[in-house]
Parts: structure tokens; C-alpha cells; sequence
């Protein structure tokens, strides 16, 4: 059980995915301070901000109580997901592509034998049983 178990953390796609985690941690903390710093005063630029510094609409519900649509979370949110997904595109993606097209090229791989096709194999074994009948 503890061999199975050694031999699956020790697979690449584990350790890569282990690492992976990691570095988006401590990525996202940076992102969200850019957000939290950059991002959200400028949309309160644009929005009002309410004393908790939610960005949204106020409006006056049926029982006379005030709803406020914190719709500055909803955009912090989206702007912090595009800016991480926009750097791990051009940090990890992009590198990692040409590293292995890099790779394809001083290595170019062996083209598989190409398959017969269905037809192909239905007349094989129709031959193959007229020779076995005659026999």
C-alpha cells in the first residue's frame, strides 16, 4: 500500500501540480493587493462607495429598508481572475509551448504506423476464412 502510494506522489503530474498551487498562492495574495489598492479606487471612482467601501447600487426596498448590489465585488473579482489568468498565461503557458515545441524540434517524433481501416480489416478476415473453409 505505501509503494502505491510513494510511486504515485513521485509522478511528475503530482510534484508539477503541487508547485502549481503554491506559486498560485502566493501570486493571488499579489494580485488581490493590486486590486485592493489599484483596481478598487478606481472603480470607486466611477461608482459610489458606501462607508464600508462596497461598490454598488442602493435601492429602497418594499418594507422601506435600503439593498445595496455590492457590484465592486463582483468586479474586483473579475478583474483578479483575468490578471492572474493573463500572467499564467504569459508566464507558465507561453514559455512551456516553446520550450516544447523547442524540444519537438530537436527530437522529431517517430510518425505512428497508420492503422487499417475498417474495410480493410473485414475483407482480411473474410480472406482469412475462405482460406481456412478451403482447407
Amino acid at each position: 500500500m505505501l509503494k502505491g502510494f510513494k510511486e504515485f506522489i513521485t509522478k511528475g503530474n503530482v510534484i508539477d501540480l503541487a508547485v502549481a498551487v503554491v506559486i498560485g498562492t502566493a501570486f493571488t495574495a499579489i494580485v488581490n493587493a493590486v486590486v485592493s489598492s489599484i483596481i478598487n479606487p478606481l472603480v470607486s471612482l466611477f461608482f459610489d462607495a458606501d462607508a464600508t467601501g462596497k461598490v454598488g447600487w442602493t435601492i429602497h426596498g418594499i418594507y422601506g429598508q435600503e439593498v445595496t448590489f455590492p457590484v465592486g465585488e463582483l468586479i474586483s473579482a473579475i478583474i483578479s481572475f483575468l490578471a492572474v489568468a493573463v500572467v499564467v498565461y504569459f508566464v507558465f503557458v507561453v514559455p512551456m509551448n516553446k520550450y516544447k515545441e523547442h524540444q519537438a524540434a530537436k527530437n522529431p517524433a517517430v510518425e505512428e504506423e497508420t492503422l487499417p481501416s475498417e474495410q480493410e480489416l473485414l475483407i482480411e478476415i473474410r480472406d482469412a476464412l475462405r482460406r481456412n473453409a478451403a482447407n
